[in-house]
């Protein structure tokens, strides 16, 4: 990861809040509402990069291909796709 991409990353879980239950109920109610918000969010994240790579994969422009096969790319590695 890019250093970028670690402050990203860890602004977003200080926004969320930790999502590992502890073995306490009270922390525990709230690290799993703090754990469906960070589920939505990846699936929201994973639908744009998956936008990408069907909405573009025909384009002819080298750039745009490059994205949609990135995007491919990623949802692969992620077993989502083929």
């Amino acid at each position: 990861m890019s250093t970028k991409q670690i402050d990203i990353y860890e602004v977003v879980k200080k926004l969320i809040g930790p999502i590992r239950p502890v073995g306490e109920t009270n922390a525990d109610n709230k690290s799993f509402e703090n754990l469906k918000i960070m589920g939505e969010l990846v699936k929201s994240l994973v639908g744009d990069i998956d936008s990408v790579s069907y909405d573009f994969k025909d384009d002819h422009q080298y750039s745009v291909k490059k994205a949609a096969e990135y995007a491919d790319e990623i949802l692969n590695q992620l077993g989502i796709t083929e």
